[in-house]
């Protein structure tokens, strides 16, 4: 594949801007330290190779067709983990701990984790991207992040890439599955505001920075109140931070106010 040797020989001289795209310094093998494989340097470059470079450089394969046959190992890896490990829980609720698990801000903050500088600094991004934050976007960060469980399915098999998805996901797994009710928080606020007569939340939204960067800040109001602050790249992100923040106050509270009214019970059981 000559196209991936020319495209690994602008990373030796580090960071450049050649024709068109921009190859980061990254030490590749930061990035399959993180990953706990081998991957051929065909397998690896394509699966960092987003289409805005692809396509300023003349259309080079991009990482798509990698990134959709890893979105099939990661969700059916994920699948059988849920199946196996909650037997007690309906189908249902598994599908909310796995939509919880492998949407797109879960895998980018999964990404971001993946060595030195997270999987954004060994990215060959298109100058566009590059200028508008892409080495941070959650959507190329994911794309990335099932690309290259591609690219492992593809060198290693099945095995080995459950071995892989089961490393960097199992903690998410485990959080996801103790929140239960939890994982849709707006939607678990809703039903708690319902329950307790305060009527339907709904949230103030502000935001901060260019458009190609914004930061965007989310109050749950709850009864005329501010019941919780959350902040996100996107307002889906701030809100259900802030939904959660919400939910949990309120919880406490209904949990204080009942552990308040068990020793007057109490006390009438014994008179």
């Amino acid at each position: 594949m000559g196209w991936a040797r020319a495209v690994r020989r602008r990373r030796r001289g580090g960071a450049v801007e050649r024709g068109a795209g921009v190859v980061s310094k990254a030490d590749p093998a930061d990035l399959l330290a993180a990953l706990g494989v081998s991957l051929s340097d065909e397998l690896l470059t394509l699966a960092l190779t987003h289409r805005s470079y692809a396509y300023e450089n003349g259309g080079l394969p991009t990482n798509e067709r990698l990134e959709f046959l890893g979105d099939a190992v990661l969700g059916v890896v994920v699948t059988e983990r849920l199946y196996r490990g909650f037997p007690d829980r309906p189908e249902g609720e598994l599908a909310k701990i796995r939509a919880s698990v492998v949407n797109m801000h879960a895998l980018a903050d999964i990404a971001r984790d993946l060595g030195p500088g997270g999987l954004g600094a060994h990215l060959y991004l298109g100058r566009g991207e590059e200028l508008t934050g892409g080495r941070d976007k959650a959507s190329i960060l994911a794309d990335g992040l099932e690309s290259l469980l591609g690219a492992v399915f593809l060198d290693h098999g099945i095995e080995t890439a459950k071995e892989v998805v089961l490393r960097l996901f199992s903690p998410a797994i485990e959080r996801s599955g103790e929140l239960g009710a939890g994982l849709d928080w707006k939607t678990s606020l809703q039903e708690l505001t319902a329950a307790q007569n305060l009527g339907v939340p709904h949230y103030q939204i502000s935001s901060t920075g260019p458009d190609h960067n914004k930061e965007f800040t989310a109050e749950a109001m709850v009864a005329g109140k501010a019941r919780g602050s959350g902040v996100g790249r996107t307002k889906k992100e701030a809100e259900q931070k802030a939904a959660a923040l919400a939910w949990k106050a309120l919880n406490a509270e209904a949990q204080g106010s009942a552990a308040g009214r068990e020793p007057a019970a109490e006390e009438t059981a014994g008179a």
